[in-house]
């Protein structure tokens, strides 16, 4: 599985903590603030979006009076005291990002999310220090499913797209993934269990659990 991976990119929410909960219950309690139900396909309409990008369908689609800047800064308060306390990590991801260090792989973070709430993770794990790179899709033309952020951080790496290996919990991120010329890991993530079955079409492998692959890359020391 790892033979000829120079450098493996990890998605954050859903992919290397369990997070994605949370933005259901800020979707309910934003629009709620403005009178809106929460319409039930809104999480698969904006699925791979940046920040930015959420921002701003959030604006179109709902008629938001507020700024793009504004929505944001508020969606990143709301969300601040879930992830400073309430966010865990996946179960060994901690041990899988440190194998994989040991091994001399280059490590990157490609993530959908603010900076400010990746900035409030790296500080409460203390794991910025093992990454190379860590960049949101806000800086980049295109979020997924567009390869745009992958790409990206590749180049940060200076590792050939091929050489790449990307972890991801959602169709569109795994079809950022393949768009990229990347190798893809769907993660289980009780969030998108519901898309399993489609996870594991676009990728290249699925896995359980951080322990699995763990377990596969020690065996290969």
């Amino acid at each position: 599985m790892f033979d000829q991976i120079k450098a493996v990119i990890f998605d954050m929410d859903g992919t290397l903590i369990d997070s994605m909960w949370i933005w259901k219950v800020i979707d309910i309690d934003y629009l709620g603030r403005h009178g809106i139900e929460l319409p039930d396909n809104l999480q698969k309409s904006i699925e791979g979006m940046s920040f930015s990008e959420t921002a701003n369908y959030f604006k179109e689609r709902f008629q938001i009076a507020d700024d793009v800047e504004t929505i944001k800064a508020e969606w990143n308060n709301m969300a601040y005291d879930y992830y400073r306390y309430r966010v865990p990590m996946k179960e060994k991801a901690h041990e899988f990002l440190i194998a994989l260090k040991e091994k001399g792989i280059k490590l990157g973070i490609g993530t959908s999310n603010s900076k400010e709430l990746v900035k409030v993770i790296m500080d409460r794990y203390e794991i910025e220090d093992l990454f190379d790179s860590i960049r949101t899709s806000c800086e980049v033309d295109k979020g997924k499913p567009d390869p745009d952020i992958y790409l990206k951080v590749a180049d940060d790496l200076k590792v050939d797209p091929r050489a790449c290996m990307v972890f991801e919990d959602v169709p569109n991120g795994l079809t950022a993934a393949n768009r990229a010329g990347m190798q893809s890991v769907a993660i289980f993530d009780d969030f998108s269990k519901d898309m399993d079955h489609e996870k594991k079409a676009l990728s290249n492998y699925y896995v359980e659990s951080y322990g699995q692959v763990l377990s596969l890359l020690l065996e290969n020391s």
